[in-house]
């Protein structure tokens, strides 16, 4: 327990209690795009903040007609009103972390990067993400440089799969050696902390954290359900909340690969294509 301006803090625990009796909650900020399916994107955001105890908020980078089994159409934001938007959440209720998702343009993506220097927001993780789980592509291709200049190099953490890696770093993965000298190429390009996610064949959903200070592998068991909808967005929140909660940066991994674990094994079946995952799973009872 600690305090700080009045206010007794447990790191451990997801509320702050006032002296006057107030409670507050912790809070993470979504920027990311709508998914309409409700499996990805803030959707899938606000419910995986919500579910790991932070008062969740957002703020919307593009509209996507979207459903299991692909993406028909994307209408950005104006660089301009997101601007208004994160002002708008930064100047009432500061967020404790950040989670960036899908952001389509270079002009979004500067925009983003500018306002959370500006604010000097903290916990900022980043999921670079580029291809839906249906194959639909979401960055535009001259918008990757801008990412990584721009906005990778602020982040407190990047969460890329094996396909996105690739990518940043301009090299092949194919062995569990490869995933190491990819996050270790990253890190030291970008100069942020790298969680690898496993997969694609690669191995059992092991996912290999790369910092400054240490090398760690996060073991997984494969679980046997095809619809993954959402999985990247979610584990990125997860890890998020976590953040905002106090735990380092192990301790959320950690947490966070636990809840999608959770998830995942609900074994929710919605949808024609890749379905989303039951986000509240450990929602007991009726209210």
């Amino acid at each position: 327990m600690r305090s700080i301006g009045g206010t007794t803090f447990d790191r451990n625990t997801k509320i702050m209690h006032k002296r006057k009796g107030e409670i507050l909650m912790r809070t993470a900020l979504s920027i990311a795009g709508s998914d309409s399916s409700g499996g990805a994107g803030v959707q899938a955001d606000l419910k995986t903040m919500t579910m790991n105890g932070v008062f969740a908020m957002s703020a919307i980078t593009a509209l996507t007609a979207q459903n299991t089994t692909g993406v028909t159409g994307i209408l950005e934001a104006d660089p301009e009103f997101l601007k208004k938007q994160i002002d708008a959440v930064f100047e009432d209720i500061r967020p404790d972390a950040v989670k960036i998702g899908m952001v389509s343009s270079s002009g979004l993506i500067k925009m983003i990067a500018e306002r959370l220097q500006h604010y000097k927001a903290e916990n900022i993780v980043v999921d670079p993400v580029m291809v839906a789980t249906s194959g639909s592509r979401l960055l535009e291709e001259d918008a990757v440089d801008t990412l990584k200049k721009e906005l990778l190099p602020i982040a407190t953490v990047i969460t890329p799969n094996i396909p996105e890696a690739e990518i940043l770093c301009g090299m092949e993965i194919h062995t569990e050696e490869d995933m190491v000298a990819a996050a270790k190429a990253i890190y030291e390009d970008l100069g942020c902390a790298v969680l690898l996610k496993g997969g694609h064949n690669i191995n059992d959903a092991n996912d290999l954290l790369y910092t400054k200070e240490e090398v760690s592998w996060f073991k997984g068991k494969r679980i046997n359900n095809p619809n993954t909808h959402g999985t990247g967005c979610t584990l990125s929140s997860a890890i998020a909340s976590n953040l905002a909660k106090g735990r380092n940066l192990d301790e959320a991994v950690e947490k966070a690969k636990a809840y999608i674990s959770g998830a995942l094994g609900a074994m929710l079946d919605l949808g024609k294509g890749s379905g989303p995952m039951n986000h509240a799973f450990a929602v007991e009872g009726e209210y």
